[in-house]
């Protein structure tokens, strides 16, 4: 641990669903983990998230409902329409985080205005890059980076896309982490695989029902259904026959049904970031069988079989040898290297820097409007290059 004091932090969410339970996705989770964790440690934590998320939390409202409902991403994603909510609610977010006298900022938005103020205004923020880079963003962290501005990533994979050549020094891989007490080891599974995660197509569930099939092992999907025409379109007509659709379940009882089975299926068809819903099964005892997509055979090492992208017989054979591996070895990877204790040591390290470094001489910058708004009380930074 770092021994730090208690700090006056902000968490800033992203905003296109709840941060709460149960958690759509692996974003959600790790920023309700983060507040629940630092909280833990004596902080006093505000989370900058949609007014709809946990309300065991001291809330900023950035939006008053999460935008997922009303503009669904498969739908209005990279609209003028979105991108305007969008600039709306963070622009004046990084108003509110800007006078609101906090220690540091844990900025999760995903939005370019945060960095930029933290860049600009000699704000403390630790940024992290749950995502592979898209343009606006990339644009953004490019600009931001400052002895007092840091950007996470949460494995050296993601490292190597956000900054192909060598990474500036403000950038630092910092592995996500759940409390193990949260899922607990379970000794035998009953022979099944499970797959959880966002019913969409870029997390290939169709495909873990094929290699289930084919593997001739019985499969339950978890998550929630994001995007369903994908559902009825490619999943739906591969239920029945072993295997089923067993709904969107909050973590005690996905714990549960881990904890069951005998392995998992985890089918990334982008370049996974991570795995936040593998090594939650992983830590219940689960091998996993997946495809070598992104940070996926970084994360999970000697506990993962793995198969090409799109294969479906080769991840049936995938599927068939990780049976084979002992279930103490997935727990003892996660209780070594995923732990949330692990990862708010790292992030509040990072915070100690940031805060510490704070009044570094640095050049002035301004962005154009669309980039960042000016702030209504310009504060610019004051400190002369030197």
């Amino acid at each position: 641990m770092s021994g730090l004091p208690g700090l006056r932090i902000a968490v800033v969410s992203h905003i296109r669903h709840p941060i709460a339970a149960p958690f759509m996705g692996g974003m959600e989770a790790h920023s309700w983990h983060l507040v629940r964790g630092l909280m833990a440690r004596g902080h006093d934590v505000t989370l900058f998230a949609s007014a709809d998320s946990d309300p065991a939390f001291r809330l900023h409202p950035v939006i008053g409902e999460h935008y997922d409902r009303t503009y669904p991403w498969h739908r209005f994603h990279g609209t003028e329409t979105l991108n305007a909510v969008l600039d709306d609610a963070f622009g004046a977010g990084v108003d509110a985080l800007r006078s609101g006298g906090f220690d540091v900022v844990h900025n999760n938005s995903l939005h370019r205005y945060p960095p930029r103020m933290a860049r600009r205004d000699g704000v403390p923020m630790v940024t992290s890059l749950h995502v592979p880079p898209f343009e606006a963003l990339s644009r953004a962290v490019l600009g931001a980076a400052a002895p007092w501005a840091r950007f996470t990533v949460c494995s050296d994979r993601q490292r190597q896309v956000w900054w192909p050549g060598r990474a500036p020094d403000e950038a630092h891989v910092v592995a996500n982490g759940i409390d193990p007490a949260d899922w607990s080891y379970a000794a035998q599974g009953d022979g099944s695989a499970v797959w959880a995660g966002r019913i969409t197509p870029t997390k290939g569930t169709h495909l873990a029902a094929q290699a289930a099939r084919i593997a001739g092992v019985p499969l339950t999907i978890f998550g929630t259904i994001e995007h369903r025409d994908y559902f009825e379109d490619s999943v739906r007509p591969l239920l029945g026959g072993g295997i089923r659709y067993g709904g969107h379940l909050a973590g005690a009882d996905l714990a549960a049904a881990f904890g069951r089975a005998s392995a998992m299926l985890f089918t990334p068809l982008w370049d996974e970031p991570f795995g936040l819903a593998a090594i939650e099964a992983m830590a219940c005892g689960l091998p996993v069988a997946a495809t070598d997509m992104g940070a996926v055979r970084e994360v999970l090492g000697s506990c993962g079989r793995y198969a090409p992208p799109g294969d479906a017989p080769a991840l049936a054979r995938a599927l068939r040898a990780a049976l084979d591996i002992p279930r103490h070895a997935p727990r003892a990877r996660v209780e070594a290297r995923y732990t949330a204790a692990r990862m708010i040591d790292s992030y509040e390290r990072l915070y100690a820097t940031a805060i510490a470094a704070r009044t570094t001489p640095a050049e002035p910058v301004s962005f154009p409007a669309w980039e960042l708004p000016a702030a209504p009380d310009p504060q610019p930074r004051m400190v002369a290059a030197q």
